[in-house]
């Protein structure tokens, strides 16, 4: 993690935020896409308090704590819905498991696959966009080098930590590419930060 501290101090604006947050613990072993993807997809747009419910009683609908994909296909959408899923995303998910189950990915480990092979392949299924995989390689892939340019949460916490001008969309995506340039390799440790900045700003 010091290698990473030190890298990203090298960003004058990045540096003061390195000892006021910590970085999550990545220690342990990176999830299975499968799930992460399926919960990803119930999360979205919900706050996390109404997306852990909801999430928990679409469990529920499982005999194991894990949404089996050959047994989510046998539910029907009032089955979902009645979890709390939209329609939409009864479906999504749906397809999610469609899609892993017809191309035989659920026990790809994705490591020797670079992130834009596995944003190409992923987004395929109806539902699942670029921002989606991206925080499937941040999160339980654990790629310590995906930029989202398209947060909501990076684009306005960088906005106020770098002092941008108002740009049209376009622009800003030119200008956060720009800087986020400077902390390759690990362009996902300089997000964790920025986001924590953004939730949590300093007093």
């Amino acid at each position: 993690m010091q290698a990473i501290r030190d890298h990203l101090a090298t960003d004058p604006v990045l540096r003061p935020l390195l000892d006021k947050y910590k970085l999550p613990d990545r220690s342990g072993p990176a999830e299975k896409a499968y799930p992460a993807l399926v919960r990803s997809i119930i999360f979205q747009q919900l706050s996390v308090k109404a997306a852990g419910t909801i999430y928990g009683r679409f469990l529920d609908l499982f005999p194991s704590d894990h949404p089996d994909p050959d047994h989510l296909l046998t539910l029907s959408i009032e089955d979902l819905r009645s979890a709390g899923l939209s329609r939409q995303k009864a479906r999504y998910v749906q397809n999610v498991a469609r899609f892993f189950l017809e191309e035989n990915l659920l026990h790809e480990t994705w490591k020797n696959h670079p992130p834009k092979a596995i944003i190409d392949h992923l987004t395929q299924i109806k539902g699942v966009g670029e921002w989606t995989v991206q925080m499937l390689l941040i999160g339980a892939l654990r790629h310590p080098d995906i930029f989202p340019v398209k947060d909501q949460g990076i684009r306005v916490g960088m906005s106020q930590l770098y002092q941008l001008p108002k740009l049209p969309p376009k622009k800003l995506d030119a200008r956060l590419l720009t800087i986020s340039e400077a902390w390759r390799p690990y362009r996902s440790f300089a997000c964790f930060y920025i986001w924590q900045w953004k939730d949590n700003p300093p007093v």
